[in-house]
């Protein structure tokens, strides 16, 4: 008995000395190492290399991105890469689409899940933009041997698209849309209204491969992306009521940062903290 138990106390011992020991190398850390690191996990390469035409400002863009900005927060890659992947197709940032694509890709993302990251852009910036991207994923995915369509994750009937977003919207959003455009000539607010319940509610929140969560936070990206600072406040707000804390809303905003510089950013974070003052 008296073996067992020194043995168990030997055991303890050992695992808190590891534990300390990883906790002291995080500390020791620097922000050329993480970003090594982080680097290395989303595009199994090499961080700040010297070769290219310029690597001075890539030594500063990756230390900045993978050193700085992805210890800010709790996000996990995952996230991250779908929040970079949101913010660069909002910006038609091809290649830089494209790069990230296989990034998201390599940090776990599923096919399924980044399909439909890019698939919610489209009720924010339209159409066009939205096939640009989904051009660049399609090709990402050919490269990777990944077979395409996709399976499909249409949950809606035609009859259905209006009951089915409402049912969504209304609890995050109220009637604030309808109410906003009342008053149009021969009522066509209601009509833009219903529209906006019917697609982005009904054809796209309805979808499976995201859930709710997640499909609020990749809008944070896109209105932090697009700086439209009035309709954020109204998706923070949504956020909130989806579940998602004021720190992972707080961190998807500065992950946006190195993307879209700090104008965007300020400005999305000052809308945040005047919501969060009242939450």
């Amino acid at each position: 008995m008296i073996k067992k138990i020194l043995t168990l106390l030997l055991m303890i011992l050992i695992s808190q000395n590891c534990l300390f020991a990883k906790n002291n190398e995080d500390k020791t850390m620097t922000r050329t190492d993480i970003c090594k690191e982080n680097y290395k996990a989303l595009f199994g390469g090499e961080a700040l290399s010297t070769t290219g035409d310029d690597p001075e400002m890539l030594a500063i863009l990756q230390k900045y991105i993978f050193g700085e900005v992805f210890t800010v927060g709790e996000l996990d890659k995952k996230t991250r890469e779908m929040i970079t992947v949101t913010s660069l197709a909002v910006q038609q940032t091809l290649p830089q689409l494209k790069a990230h694509a296989n990034a998201a890709l390599n940090v776990g993302v599923t096919p399924v899940e980044l399909r439909e990251a890019i698939y919610q852009c489209a009720p924010f910036i339209g159409f066009p933009k939205t096939l640009n991207a989904l051009g660049v994923l399609n090709e990402v995915f050919k490269e990777r041997g990944i077979e395409t369509p996709l399976k499909s994750t249409a949950t809606v009937k035609e009859e259905e698209r209006y009951e089915k977003g409402i049912a969504i919207q209304a609890p995050l959003y109220g009637d604030e849309i309808k109410q906003s455009m009342s008053g149009l000539p021969q009522d066509m607010g209601a009509d833009v209204a219903d529209f906006l319940t019917e697609v982005c509610f009904g054809d796209f929140y309805t979808r499976e491969g995201l859930d709710l969560k997640t499909r609020e936070l990749l809008v944070i990206s896109i209105l932090v992306t697009t700086a439209n600072t009035e309709t954020l406040k109204s998706h923070i707000i949504g956020n909130l009521k989806a579940g998602n804390s004021k720190e992972t809303i707080t961190a998807t905003i500065i992950q946006c940062l190195p993307y879209v510089g700090f104008p965007n950013t300020l400005a999305a974070l000052r809308s945040a903290k005047e919501v969060f003052a009242k939450f």
